[in-house]
């Protein structure tokens, strides 16, 4: 299913799926695994489910104070409310919150809810990949999180650099760029477009060194 044929319901049906699983997922951590380097450099697990909850836990006055104190430089402000809320926040709060908030409505800025999903898609993988839990990510979300990735502008947002390269899914239907092909299952080619560099083995292709973690 494409971006467009999503509507409101269906995307807020697969948000709401993406939490719930990666809900449960965590539920079933130790506490080694929530100190687990996430694909989101220099954040943990623990970092990382800090920052998914955020949009819950914070008022809009309070992120507005947030910002403030960042001098409006939203990378910044997030970065410090992750480490210092996986600091405060003990695991099970954190599951619990995320649970509670699985239909919760929020959408970035400018992002809509296909942004909220590819939001909440990459740092699920973020989180799962790493932990190698082998949870796949259903085909319509991976599909609308690459189509949302792909629209003209939103790759370089997060510096992503795709230039000779040919990115095919060797699960859905689907590939974007011109040259020598790298593939793997969509859901890593989701994570390439979003800038991540991934583990070892996930991709094929002569230039799959590119996306991959040295």
């Amino acid at each position: 299913m494409s971006t467009q044929l999503m509507s409101d319901t269906d995307l807020m049906t697969a948000i709401a799926a993406e939490r719930r699983d990666l809900a449960a997922t965590l539920a079933g951590l130790g506490p080694v695994a929530w100190d687990t380097p996430s694909l989101c450099a220099g954040w943990r697990v623990r970092e990382v489910v800090a920052h998914l909850t955020m949009p819950f836990r914070y008022s809009a006055e309070r992120f507005g104070q947030e910002m403030a104190e960042a001098q409006g430089d939203f990378n910044e402000m997030a970065d410090r409310a992750a480490r210092r809320d996986a600091r405060e926040l003990a695991p099970a709060e954190l599951v619990r919150v995320l649970r509670e908030h699985e239909t919760f409505r929020w959408e970035p800025p400018g992002g809509g809810l296909t942004g909220a999903l590819t939001h909440d898609v990459i740092h699920g993988l973020d989180i799962t990949v790493p932990l190698g839990t082998g949870r796949r990510v259903p085909a319509d979300s991976v599909r609308t999180v690459l189509d949302t990735m792909t629209r003209p502008g939103a790759p370089g947002y997060f510096g992503t650099d795709l230039a000779g390269v040919r990115l095919v899914a060797d699960d859905l239907d689907w590939c974007c760029g011109d040259g020598p092909p790298v593939s793997g299952q969509a859901q890593n080619l989701a994570l390439v477009l979003c800038g991540r560099q991934l583990p070892a083995g996930q991709l094929r292709g002569e230039s799959a060194a590119r996306f991959t973690a040295r």
